[in-house]
């Protein structure tokens, strides 16, 4: 594994793993991603890493999944207010969705953004697990 010293390159690398991730995982369902979402992907993975860090002994899983879904659709609907709304880039569109916000975000997809998190907080169990037996037989 990697050897990482200091905090900069975890959070690069952590956030190349959550964008990459984001942008494999939309690939294989719709055919295509956007540089859009690798961006918000490795922000999501950032703020599941430190939700997952910060309340791992306080909060059992199905509550920072909770959390973690909550993160992934508030950083969905800001990036949709972004690239979809303010830049025009049509980069995806739930209008056609029930209870749907301005066509950026949806209970569907906050759903599935729930179920998404748990591989995702147990990536980052791994990852830290590495990083942190890496760092002590140094």
């Amino acid at each position: 594994m990697l050897k990482i010293y200091n905090n900069s390159l975890k959070y690069i690398l952590f956030f190349f793993i959550g964008g990459f991730t984001y942008c494999g995982i939309e690939t294989l369902f719709r055919g295509y991603s956007h540089i859009s979402m690798l961006i918000a992907g490795g922000v999501c993975f950032l703020l599941i890493d430190y939700i997952n860090q910060r309340y791992k002994y306080e909060i059992p899983l199905a509550g920072r999944m909770f959390l973690s879904s909550l993160i992934i659709t508030a950083v969905e609907f800001l990036a949709g207010l972004i690239v979809n709304l303010w830049m025009h880039l049509n980069v995806w569109d739930y209008s056609a969705l029930p209870l749907n916000a301005w066509g950026q975000i949806c209970p569907l997809f906050s759903l599935i953004w729930f179920v998404l998190s748990a591989p995702a907080i147990w990536v980052d169990n791994y990852l830290q697990n590495k990083i942190s037996s890496t760092k002590m037989t140094e």
